[in-house]
């Protein structure tokens, strides 16, 4: 995670920005046919959808109100544009647009990645650059997965793994065609125990299932840390157990489940007050010693410096700045929480060494 954390928490860091999610999922897990379905639905309205080639996504299939050379806008309202260039010159683009009504004035974005991407180039874009961070921010990634060789793809593709692990929501697509259950949903669960798996046939499901995502209540504008933490779906994952707790007469589960049990998710605690320079210090050194198997952190803190609770957010190698909320929830105890996802790190050493810090 490449460090953002050092800058103070800041309270301008807030709501008034556009949320944008992300979509991502392995070479023919049904996103595409995802893509298409939402972009017909009415209640994409006030949505700019980023693809990277329009005829990736059967465009012209779908009902087109206007368009140009890089956008199209739909029957229902939803403005559909091509990657111009790179991410950041089209999000910059977009932003730009709409501030001089050249375009509809959307209030969400959705990326969606290319099969074999690693999403996080996109979110380190979104966190990092100078313009469009203070314009946009990460509401969630929505991971598709496909019921009928969902299996053979996590076997065979630790990145479809990492894609799960990191998800908000996971689509599980073709569920139709499942000719029987399978240990997929399980799987899943274990990989992700936060992330609601949502069932999706011919790509049909309603935009409110995908979005509002992150920190900020989409209705409220205001902060949902309990819905973003999600701290109980991780707690009771780790009660059941770890998959990687196999004996030894399970070799054929071990071997298939390989990928899946190199990841980790927990909770950190911490009731006393911390100093932000120690937070950041802990960061600095937990990001050297294993920032390539840190696939996410998120947390709120209760850092002595400040009055209310501070938002902290990492995807991989990158951290949004902190945000600085407006106060404690009413009969709230402030405390320190961090949710971490991980690939071969467990929860030990990492507790260990945040008290360590914490403590000096």
């Amino acid at each position: 995670m490449q460090n953002d954390t050092a800058n103070s928490p800041d309270s301008s860091a807030g709501p008034e920005r556009l949320p944008v999610s992300v979509l991502t999922g392995f070479l023919g897990s049904g996103k595409t046919t995802v893509l298409n379905a939402l972009l017909k639905h009415p209640d994409m309205g006030q949505t700019a959808v980023i693809i990277n080639e329009f005829g990736e996504v059967g465009i012209d299939n779908l009902l087109v109100e206007t368009a140009s050379e890089d956008m199209v806008v739909m029957e229902s309202g939803c403005l559909c544009c091509t990657i111009r260039g790179d991410l950041i010159e089209t999000l910059r683009g977009l932003i730009k647009r709409r501030w001089n009504n050249e375009i509809p004035a959307f209030n969400r974005v959705v990326i969606e990645t290319t099969g074999l991407a690693d999403p996080a180039p996109i979110l380190h874009t979104l966190m990092t650059d100078p313009v469009i961070s203070t314009r946009y921010r990460l509401d969630g990634v929505i991971t598709t997965v496909d019921a009928v060789n969902g299996s053979a793809t996590l076997d065979a593709q630790p990145e479809a793994v990492k894609q799960a692990a990191v998800a908000d929501r996971i689509l599980l697509t073709k569920t139709d065609l499942m000719e029987q259950e399978s240990d997929l949903m399980e799987r899943l669960r274990v990989i992700n125990p936060a992330a609601p798996v949502l069932s999706v046939i011919q790509g049909d499901i309603a935009p409110d299932a995908l979005f509002g995502t992150g920190l900020y209540d989409p209705g409220t504008k205001t902060p949902d840390v309990a819905q973003w933490l999600a701290e109980e779906a991780y707690d009771q994952a780790s009660q059941h157990g770890h998959p990687h707790d196999h004996t030894h007469g399970h070799h054929h589960d071990h071997d298939r489940n390989r990928h899946d049990d190199r990841i980790r998710s927990f909770v950190i605690r911490y009731d006393a007050p911390i100093a932000w320079d120690a937070f950041v210090n802990w960061i600095e050194a937990l990001i050297a010693t294993h920032g390539a198997n840190l696939l996410r952190m998120k947390g709120i803190l209760y850092v002595a410096e400040v009055d209310g609770p501070v938002a902290v957010h990492g995807v991989q190698h990158v951290f949004h700045p902190p945000a600085l909320l407006a106060g404690w929830a009413e009969g709230e105890t402030p405390s320190s929480r961090l949710v971490i996802i991980a690939r071969d790190l467990n929860k030990d050493p990492v507790e260990k060494m945040f008290h360590a810090f914490m403590a000096q």
